[in-house]
């Protein structure tokens, strides 16, 4: 063989190595795309199976979003109300969203438009570091210092509540609405600020009338975001709510969430009874309204990014 042959020989296999490493790449990247809405698909479909028995057999529809008692395990009358969960859940989420919306838009403000360099990327750290806290510490938070701070500043006799929950999981979901309020806040055009400025408007005239205002939807979908996250939590509610079956008053009133619930009675539960399903019955509940408030916010983004084309 002539070396000119080998050559091309050479390249040959150097060209068919590279085009059978770029399909085994691609394939994987598909399987990898795909598998993601197999496993929704997948985890919808278990929870479906195990939750519509219940719901073509025992539920009430009246009852269970109609009554507040939740009692399972009754030997005398068993009542599957979901009233009082459903308030307790909304309530801590709710609270929760006062406290950490303004605290992470001022954030993403500040990192955005103020801070610079060094403190810029120093901040976005700690925001991401604080994102990485495991929930169960942010429950022993809860649990060991909340707990006697609320009773000590409030007076009341006890300090796993509303206001315990409500405040720890705020601060759970302020790192990630940081993190895309302040992604919004960047995607706005520079010339937005530009022309602003020539115009004479101050630093805080171009942020409070040009560049939140463009950036509103980004804004609105991280706030979504937030609301999924706080709705989905399970360890903070269930460890610093105080975990009673109550329509609260006050702030200061212990409640329970539908994720707690599940959490702390499916694994005491005999698989496949009335009260199994029923807690499954939970998760589609609880599984509809998270997929609604995520694919609301990412409607959102979408349009966010159509407009920008």
């Amino acid at each position: 063989m002539t070396r000119d042959a080998l050559a091309r020989s050479r390249d040959f296999d150097r060209r068919g190595a590279a085009w059978y490493m770029d399909r085994a790449v691609t394939f994987f990247v598909f399987v990898g795309g795909i598998s993601a809405i197999l496993f929704i698909v997948g985890i919808f479909a278990f929870i479906a199976r195990e939750g519509f028995g219940f719901v073509f057999t025992e539920f009430d529809a009246g009852e269970f979003f109609g009554s507040i008692a939740w009692r399972p395990t009754s030997m005398i009358e068993r009542t599957y109300g979901t009233v009082a969960l459903i308030v307790g859940t909304a309530s801590i989420t709710g609270l929760a969203m006062v406290v950490s919306i303004p605290f992470s838009l001022a954030a993403a403000v500040f990192i955005g438009e103020f801070a610079r360099g060094r403190t810029r990327e120093t901040l976005k750290v700690l925001v991401e570091l604080l994102a990485a806290i495991p929930s169960v510490v942010w429950g022993f938070i809860g649990l060991s210092i909340m707990n006697p701070l609320i009773i000590d500043t409030f007076g009341v006799p006890i300090g796993l509540n509303v206001l315990n929950a409500g405040v720890i999981l705020g601060l759970m979901a302020a790192p990630i609405m940081t993190t895309i309020a302040e992604d919004a806040l960047k995607a706005v055009p520079d010339g937005y600020r530009e022309a602003a400025e020539a115009l004479g408007a101050t630093r805080w005239q171009v942020i409070r009338k040009v560049v939140i205002p463009a950036a509103r939807n980004g804004l609105v979908a991280a706030v979504l975001l937030g609301v999924g996250r706080g709705f989905g939590e399970t360890m903070v509610v269930l460890m610093a709510s105080g975990h009673a079956v109550n329509l609260p008053d006050s702030v200061f009133d212990s409640v329970r969430a539908l994720t707690a619930t599940i959490a702390a009675e499916l694994g005491e539960t005999a698989v496949g009874s009335e009260h199994y399903q029923a807690l499954f019955t939970l998760g589609i509940l609880l599984f509809a309204v998270t997929f609604a408030i995520n694919l609301t916010a990412d409607v959102i983004v979408r349009g966010i990014r159509r407009k920008g084309r």
